[in-house]
């Protein structure tokens, strides 16, 4: 497979799974495993760099409504819990990465399980959720769980950030889908936003930055963004009038498989 294939493949992997509840860094992860080659961290954050900014394409009415009108009460409070989500992700992240020196997991074992645990998780949850009133509000019992929540996904590669989030909203109140999904997404913009520069700045002052074919990362930027943004206005229309079970049954199905492959192969190879 050429060089240019893989970048284009590596750039719609990113651009598809990074907000749909099926977890990006665990499909990134089983992808390298399977032939697509281990990339660069500097490549892996302007990829995700792409997913974001699609986001930010999407929600661009929301986000600056929120802003030039942060006056109005009900922004103010939306914004002040969207912040708040923000914050506690970035300070638990922070002592996370800085002062116990965690490094994400790159095995496939832990992916394959997450995968199967968090589908079965999100079908609970949503069934849980279905038997509440439906309700629009994020309470800051929410705004709390979902910053927190974020931290665990980020723990866990296989458990999806948007996943773990979503359904922790749907379950501590907010069971409507489409409030629970944009609240989810906008927290993960300024996370994701701060995590890609903190790794971006590390790879660069390391010098990781100085063999990158900048070609490949351009396009594999925009391959990203344009995924993504089709993704993502697909999904909010998807929700509308679908559950999630149909992403619960993919992961338990892929998690499954992998597992299976995973028995059958000795365990240094599948480690890499």
């Amino acid at each position: 497979m050429s060089d240019l294939l893989q970048v284009i493949l590596l750039g719609l992997i990113e651009g598809i799974t990074e907000f749909l509840p099926i977890s990006s860094t665990g499909h990134l992860l089983i992808a390298e495993h399977f032939g697509l080659g281990q990339r660069s961290d500097v490549f892996n954050v302007v990829i995700q760099a792409g997913a974001i900014l699609a986001v930010m394409l999407i929600y661009r009415a929301r986000l600056w409504e929120l802003t030039r009108n942060f006056h109005k009460p009900e922004n103010r409070d939306y914004s002040l819990k969207l912040i708040t989500a923000f914050l506690i992700t970035s300070v638990c992240g922070f002592i996370l990465v800085s002062k116990l020196h965690f490094k994400l997991p790159e095995e496939l074992g832990p992916v394959a399980w997450a995968l199967v645990i968090g589908g079965v998780w999100m079908i609970v949850a949503e069934w849980l959720a279905a038997k509440k009133v439906d309700s629009a509000r994020i309470t800051w019992t929410v705004a709390i769980a979902v910053g927190l929540a974020q931290v665990v996904a980020a723990v866990f590669p296989g458990s999806s950030r948007s996943a773990s989030t979503i359904f922790i909203a749907m379950l501590l109140g907010t069971s409507n889908r489409a409030a629970a999904t944009e609240f989810a997404f906008l927290v993960g913009i300024p996370t994701m936003f701060a995590a890609s520069g903190y790794e971006l700045l590390k790879a660069l002052k390391q010098g990781g930055a100085s063999g990158e074919n900048w070609t490949d990362l351009g396009i594999a930027f925009v391959v990203s963004t344009i995924t993504a943004f089709i993704a993502v206005k697909w999904l909010l229309g998807y929700i509308r009038s679908h559950r999630f079970t149909a992403f619960a049954v993919y992961r338990i199905i892929a998690g499954g498989a992998l597992l299976v492959f995973l028995a059958r192969i000795p365990a240094s190879a599948a480690g890499g």
